[in-house]
């Protein structure tokens, strides 16, 4: 492969490692990310024969770099039509406001697939969580999150069903349930703890999703409580990896 000049802190420089030699699929991937960069969003990448031809390398480390770059969201595989351009991840602002409002700052249209709306007993962990006693009665709210139709994640929410008696006559679980608690039922929001992890998806949640599994997944979780520290609900936020990123300032 001929040389090409990289910044010094460039993503070539990121991947030499300490023997100083660059896997030949690495240097592929930094030549695809510029190909990517004139192509633009939504164009078609060149085949794996073509790619091997125009950069002199096997076809097996064209696989590779583009292989990474699905997983990083930077391309998207199509069965049975090509690779193509992916468009820019969306951004999710770590704060107490809610998934609708930070989508429609970011001048997207959130919406939501209900999947599971039902009353079970906490188990000793969520109890925990929740400050209830095993076996006390949750809420449970599952759904299927949504960026201008398109499925990016999965919601799973447990509230304390004592502090919200009337939430199934208000609630529409096609709305944001952070605007129900806050305006119909009185909800005044303290502060909230939540963990970030990356993790694969089962089986379901994949198939919810409509991802693949062995695609990386963001998960959040997410404790949130009233003036006084008494929480009301968990969350657990399940995001594909390829098309969100987190943004907070410090």
């Amino acid at each position: 492969m001929p040389s090409h000049p990289h910044p010094a802190d460039g993503p070539v420089r990121a991947g030499i490692p300490e023997h100083g030699r660059i896997p030949r699929y690495y240097a592929v991937k930094v030549r695809l990310l510029e190909l990517i960069g004139e192509l633009g969003e939504g164009a078609t990448l060149p085949t794996e024969r073509e790619l091997s031809e125009r950069y002199d390398v096997s076809r097996a480390s064209i696989r590779q770099a583009v292989s990474e770059l699905v997983l990083e969201g930077k391309l998207r595989r199509r069965q049975g039509s090509g690779t193509f351009v992916a468009p820019p991840k969306l951004v999710q602002r770590l704060s107490l406001g809610s998934y609708t409002e930070s989508l429609r700052q970011e001048g997207l249209e959130p919406a939501r697939t209900l999947i599971t709306l039902e009353h079970r007993p906490a188990d000793p962990g969520l109890a925990g969580e929740l400050q209830l006693v095993p076996g006390e009665d949750v809420i449970h709210l599952e759904r299927v999150l949504l960026a201008d139709g398109e499925r990016i994640g999965l919601e799973s929410t447990y509230l304390v069903s004592s502090r919200f008696p009337a939430l199934m006559d208000v609630f529409d679980p096609e709305e944001s349930l952070y605007a129900c608690l806050r305006d119909q039922l009185g909800v005044v929001f303290e502060g909230a703890e939540e963990r970030v992890e990356t993790v694969l998806a089962t089986p379901r949640e994949a198939l919810l999703i409509g991802t693949n599994p062995a695609l990386p997944m963001l998960l959040v979780h997410r404790v949130s409580w009233e003036p006084g520290g008494k929480p009301f609900e968990r969350v657990r936020s399940l995001f594909r990896g390829d098309r969100l990123s987190f943004s907070t300032r410090l």
